[in-house]
């Protein structure tokens, strides 16, 4: 299994943005399902976003045009560059991963791989 670290979240003002990187050692990630997902106390994880092996991208509905995820395959990195960020947003993200894509993306049960999550606190 591939590790992974995440880092870049923070405070922000509504309508800003920032960019949350996904550090992966112990595997190249370029042949692996990636994705983000968020946690908001008392309620049900949900997926953010996911990248397949092959380039292509899924969104949840409530950041189409906003988030983009992405991969730096060479330096072993995902990334989640969030615009026009909402108070909704707040929460703590979680990077995952995953050698096999047979579930859909947006199943966090399908990730053998989970980092410890960062926070992100929208105002």
């Amino acid at each position: 299994h591939v590790q992974l670290v995440e880092s870049g979240g923070g405070s922000v003002q509504a309508g800003g943005s920032l960019r949350l990187s996904c550090v992966a050692s112990g595997d190249t990630i370029g042949r692996y399902r990636m994705g983000w997902f968020r946690q908001i106390p008392d309620k049900e994880r949900e997926g953010v976003a996911g990248i397949e092996s092959d380039g292509s991208t899924s969104y949840a509905d409530s950041v189409k045009g906003r988030f983009t995820i992405s991969t730096d395959n060479a330096k072993n990195i995902l990334f989640l560059q969030m615009n026009s960020l909402k108070p909704e947003d707040t929460a703590v993200y979680y990077c995952v991963a995953d050698a096999k894509a047979v579930v859909p993306w947006d199943w966090f049960g399908g990730y053998s791989s989970r980092g410890q999550g960062t926070q992100v606190t929208v105002s």
